[in-house]
């Protein structure tokens, strides 16, 4: 019999951890700044966020924009992977590009070495630096020997299930590799995403946050932005709850 799954919810915060966790998740991944494509968390948020029960990855990647980081950003997310995994995280989510699209394998392997001092098992994510990579299922298959056994990807394209032959591919290439798929993913795709093979799904579940400001609105930085959108997300229980639903429901991908 084959394992369903897992799935993974990222989150900005303890009650989006929890909401996931009271849903059927079976981790979260952490962030701040989701609509930049996330950002590093303060350690003070992965500690509050372990302290929810799940196991929690967490996204290291010190500015929004592209991957290819030089050698003090290197440096700068080498310290927050340590920090993050003091603080409590299970996992890091890493990744490095060279100008022209490669993996930056010193970059990586510098990060992964980051993540093993402190002498506890814990997980290693690429992440989407994969999807803007030359070769996707390429890029995949050098992970295994940098110390990295996990990938999240949505197949090269804008949103996963517009990546199915891409992930599959990489499902089928890289067995020693868990392939999430991510990007862009409802529930409605996961049976599908479950057909490719993958070994859990990752999505987002956000929702705006109502606005509670009071007084005038003034933009702060946010060009284009109007007054209804200058807010923050959140994570939709419902969401959560329908994506396990999905899971449970449809026919058990094969184990990567």
């Amino acid at each position: 019999m084959t394992e369903r799954p897992a799935l993974e919810i990222a989150v900005t915060s303890p009650a989006g951890a929890r909401a996931a966790r009271e849903n059927g998740a079976d981790r979260v991944e952490l962030c701040t700044a989701l609509e930049l494509g996330g950002l590093t968390p303060s350690a003070a948020l992965v500690e509050a966020v372990a302290g929810e029960g799940l196991p929690v990855q967490v996204l290291v990647r010190c500015r929004p924009g592209d991957f290819v980081h030089d050698a003090q950003e290197i440096e700068l997310m080498a310290a927050e992977v340590r920090s993050v995994i003091a603080s409590g995280a299970s996992g890091v989510v890493i990744g490095a590009l060279t100008a022209d699209g490669a993996l930056d394998t010193v970059a990586v392997a510098r990060l992964v070495e980051a993540a093993h001092t402190p002498g506890r098992p814990v997980d290693v994510t690429l992440h989407r630096a994969v999807d803007q990579s030359a070769d996707p299922v390429a890029t995949a298959a050098l992970l295994p020997r940098l110390g990295v056994t996990r990938v999240l990807t949505s197949g090269g394209a804008p949103a996963a299930a517009d990546g199915l032959r891409v992930i599959a591919a990489m499902t089928a290439a890289v067995p020693k590799v868990q392939v999430m798929a991510g990007g862009g993913v409802r529930p409605a795709d996961i049976p599908a995403l479950m057909s490719a093979g993958v070994a859990a799904v990752h999505l987002s579940a956000k929702t705006r946050a109502p606005r509670r400001r009071g007084g005038s609105w003034v933009p702060l930085g946010a060009g284009g932005v109007s007054a209804e959108q200058d807010t923050h997300f959140v994570t939709d229980p419902d969401v959560v709850a329908e994506a396990r639903r999905a899971v449970e429901g449809s026919p058990a991908g094969s184990s990567p």
